[in-house]
């Protein structure tokens, strides 16, 4: 690749950074501004970069390194395929959003709190594009750091401490296996280079452990039942960018790991346990749906509505043929948009309220209908309404499901009867059933900023759902490939 490729690929991943260290002596009140316009700039360069990516190979593009670790034989070396495209692009969208929706939310710390996002930016691509095992494992805990603050300083509630450190203990203890996996690696193949390791054979005895030690981390991250404790604990004390960039990046990395470590370098481990992944993902699914229908906090009505969804993407996952996996992939895209939405117009609410119950609200199709319509638009698009990003992820989905156990797919398809029945009972009492509280009782309704907001994400979440084939088309090869590799 030249050195234009490597640029942009190479600027993209540390851009966030660098403006990072200039705020620390950027005037106060200029720091929004710049914190911003540097988050909206990385993502066009994004945009620059899925332009010009090659949609007919699977190999890695923009490839660069550097030595790292020289007597370790450790480089640093970063890449994209048709997979890690997307996350790239969805996780330089989304930092725009939570810098824009604290805008007037953040009163203190307000220069931390940018220079936080933007370091948790560079961190969350690096874990996208590095193409070694053991600085994936460095970047994939890194991603905490600044996550623990974001929750533990601006956190909304008095429980904001406790949550940050159910959150960081919770996602670092379960990656404890995952390092000793990655050193057992390293004694055999004498490298993690990603790409070698794709060549190394393991005896199959030696994958079944090596895959349950990745597993143990993956699974929280997702998270799966039962170690999903921490994730409606964080959200609910998280502040609305937090719950964004949980909800939209964050729950992606364990799936992503599935994609990207899991599967292709253990496939004998992954035949082997993918009825274990079955059962726990049918139990997640219609365990939260069932949970999310008796919740009277609205992040924690979406929190779990998250588990459900997220379920559902290892599922296609595991179901290791073409139409799961890349199903799984597109309702990870449509989950990080819409569910994003959904948190960002619980924040449009609790601003003007200053709480999240549920008996508080009723009528705000009254008071805030402009609020009422986008609410039910992205509240649709929870529920995989024909037309939305979700629906054709779930479809696919429960096609690639079908062909490799019915059983399996018909009771994944009885989540998506409970995801309309939530979704509808929480849409009713907020829109339009009265409340003895009567918080709105004036018009209150979205501001230009909320408008410009949400904007963006109504134009992906149809974008998605009317043109899929843009997406498919281009992680068509690499699903492939994957495939072929792990001769499933």
């Amino acid at each position: 690749m030249n050195n234009m490729e490597f640029s942009l690929l190479g600027l993209i991943l540390l851009f966030p950074c660098f403006t990072a260290v200039l705020l620390l002596f950027t005037p106060y009140n200029m720091v929004k501004i710049i914190g911003l316009s540097a988050s909206c700039f990385n993502f066009l360069l994004s945009l620059i970069l899925w332009i010009r990516f090659d949609n007919s190979t699977a190999h890695f593009q923009f490839l660069e390194s550097f030595s790292w670790l020289p007597s370790a034989n450790i480089e640093f070396g970063i890449g994209i395929d048709g997979i890690t495209i997307y996350f790239v692009i969805l996780t330089t969208f989304l930092i725009p959003a939570c810098l824009l929706v604290g805008w007037t939310s953040i009163q203190h710390s307000i220069r931390e709190y940018y220079i936080a996002f933007l370091v948790l930016e560079s961190l969350m691509l690096a874990v996208f594009v590095t193409l070694d095992l053991l600085l994936f494992y460095v970047f994939f805990e890194s991603v905490l750091i600044p996550m623990f603050f974001i929750i533990g300083i601006w956190g909304s509630r008095e429980r904001k401490i406790r949550a940050a450190f159910q959150f960081f203990l919770y996602t670092l203890l379960g990656s404890v296996l995952m390092l000793l996996a990655i050193l057992l690696i390293y004694f055999q193949a004498g490298t993690t280079d990603y790409q070698i390791l794709l060549t190394t054979n393991f005896s199959e005895k030696r994958q079944l452990l090596l895959w349950l030690a990745f597993f143990s981390s993956f699974a929280v991250k997702v998270p799966m039942i039962p170690v999903h404790i921490w994730l409606p604990e964080a959200h609910v004390e998280a502040p609305t960018a937090g719950s964004v960039i949980l909800a939209g990046i964050l729950l992606k990395l364990g799936t992503y790991g599935f994609l990207r470590f899991s599967i292709p370098m253990f496939p004998h481990a992954t035949l082997f346990f993918t009825p274990l992944i079955y059962t726990m993902s049918v139990i997640a699914i219609i365990y939260a749906s069932l949970t999310t229908l008796r919740q009277v906090d609205l992040k924690k009505i979406i929190a779990y509505s998250s588990v459900a969804h997220m379920n559902y993407v290892t599922l296609g996952i595991f179901s290791l043929n073409l139409q799961g996996i890349e199903g799984s992939i597109l309702l990870m895209l449509s989950h990080g948009l819409v569910s994003s939405a959904l948190f960002l117009c619980v924040g449009c609410l609790y601003e003007r309220t200053h709480t999240r119950l549920l008996k508080y609200y009723g009528g705000c199709v009254q008071t805030m209908p402009i609020f009422s319509i986008l609410f039910l638009f992205f509240t649709l698009g929870n529920i995989s309404l024909p037309g939305t990003s979700s629906f054709v992820g779930e479809f696919l989905i429960l096609s690639g499901v079908f062909q490799t156990n019915p059983f399996v797919g018909c009771l994944a398809a009885s989540g998506m009867i409970f995801g309309t029945a939530y979704s509808m009972w929480l849409y009713n009492r907020l829109a339009f059933c009265n409340s003895k509280y009567h918080l709105f009782t004036a018009y209150s309704d979205l501001n230009r900023r909320e408008i410009l907001l949400f904007l963006p994400f109504v134009f992906g979440v149809l974008w998605m759902g009317l043109f899929p084939e843009v997406f498919l088309e281009g992680m068509h090869v690499s699903v492939s490939h994957l495939i072929q590799h792990g001769n499933f």
